[in-house]
């Protein structure tokens, strides 16, 4: 046993909780099944460390420690199981007794089953919304009231909503593992998308900014796991380019600022040295031409000095190998910058055919933007105050209506 002065103790139990609840969970599913059970074990195992720890003092092995009380109490549940249930108790409690004591190494079978874990969370077979959801509650150990805070639903709809994920998993057979061969990279990019959204619920104006801290923390966990993957390293890239502004987005009064109004001496340099690092050598992909875009971006000493052409041409790229309304619009926007307003307005109009970005703020804000630039004042706070009209949340709208408040006053 170690320090015991609470300071050390909530740290020791923060940084053991981080990276050992996937791993209790993972396995405890595993052999279980029972996606409850692993849950409640595993929390109840970081609430037995808040409580003993600080009396006792932390562990040599905090991880292991967390394993094998959480392991023991889904034996106790396991034991007291109906007859319904008994050969599912007996071969769990036989694994179980077996396993060693302690915490797993990094051996396949860790890895495997922390991979497995968010692979079945993010199985296609269950909706966009209950994939995030299910994530966040069950690989990262984020509490249902967060989860359903952040996603905008009461917290028993969200309690709701995982439990009929859960079953959905065991009523469709929906296999607990990573998919290999040619299904590899058809399942990837699902994976993918889960922890870009993860990522966007922490990083939007109005978002929760832990979610975006771990988002990084499971792609990195996954990028580390499929070293062979190189678009999982692409988005770590992209994601810490993003974050790497985090502290320069808001003013003194917590006002939302544009990345040509934010001082750039705040930004984080060692986050952006890492992921030029990730980035270099990497083949292009979707999220390698992303994380490019970003890293022109972070390395500019400003909006006017940036390398718009270059951004330009890599939106091009990205739009012939990744098509969206989306990624049409940021084309727009950096061809309105590299080669004039009226180029970016024409292109923009473009992207809105099929009404692909209808009602959508971002574009009619990037339209005010452009015709700002073009000249027209006037025109441009009508588009912002529409586009605030458009937006979501309270931040994004503020800021937009202080734009139009300042070619109008």
């Amino acid at each position: 046993m170690t320090d015991t002065r609470p300071t050390a103790v909530a740290q020791a139990a923060a940084v053991a909780g981080a990276e050992s609840y996937p791993r209790i969970v993972a396995a405890l599913i595993r052999v279980t099944g029972d996606w409850a059970l692993a849950e409640d074990c595993a929390q109840e195992a970081l609430a037995a460390g808040l409580e003993r720890w600080p009396r006792d003092g932390v562990p040599a092995n905090p991880g292991g420690w967390l394993m094998t009380v959480a392991r023991n109490r889904a034996l106790d549940v396991l034991r007291r199981a109906s007859v319904e249930r008994r050969k599912l108790r007996d071969l769990a409690v036989l694994t179980l007794t077996d396993a060693e004591d302690g915490e797993p190494g990094e051996g396949e079978d860790l890895v495997d089953d922390r991979l497995r874990l968010v692979f079945t969370c993010c199985h296609p077979a269950l909706r966009l919304a209950d994939r995030v959801a299910l994530t966040l509650r069950t690989v990262l150990g984020v509490p249902t009231a967060d989860i359903a805070r952040a996603l905008l639903v009461g917290e028993a709809t969200m309690t709701r909503r995982l439990t009929r994920a859960r079953t959905r998993i065991r009523a469709a057979g929906i296999p607990y593992r990573v998919p290999s061969g040619p299904a590899l990279p058809e399942r990837l990019p699902g994976v993918l998308a889960v922890l870009y959204l993860l990522f966007t619920l922490g990083h939007d104006a109005d978002g929760e900014p832990a979610f975006a801290d771990e988002a990084i923390r499971l792609t990195r966990l996954v990028a580390r796991l499929m070293p062979e993957q190189p678009e999982v390293a692409a988005l770590l890239a992209l994601l810490l380019l993003h974050h790497s502004r985090r502290a320069a987005r808001r003013d003194a009064d917590g006002n939302l600022l544009t990345l040509d109004r934010q001082d750039r001496a705040r930004w984080d340099a060692a986050a952006i040295g890492e992921a030029r690092e990730v980035l270099a050598g990497l083949p292009d992909g979707p999220y390698a031409w992303q994380a490019r875009i970003a890293a022109c971006h972070a390395t500019a000493p400003s909006t006017a000095r940036t390398d718009w052409a270059a951004v330009a041409t890599a939106y091009d790229a990205l739009l012939r190998l990744h098509p969206s309304p989306v990624v049409a619009l940021n084309r727009a926007v950096a061809h309105g910058h590299a080669y004039g307003p009226a180029a970016g307005l024409r292109l923009l109009a473009a992207a809105r055919d099929g009404g692909g970005l209808a009602g959508n703020a971002d574009a009619t804000a990037a339209e005010a933007h452009l015709t700002a630039r073009h000249g027209d004042a006037p025109r441009a706070a009508e588009l912002f105050r529409r586009a605030a009209e458009q937006a979501h949340g309270p931040a994004q709208r503020r800021a937009l209506l202080d734009r139009a408040a300042e070619l109008a006053p």
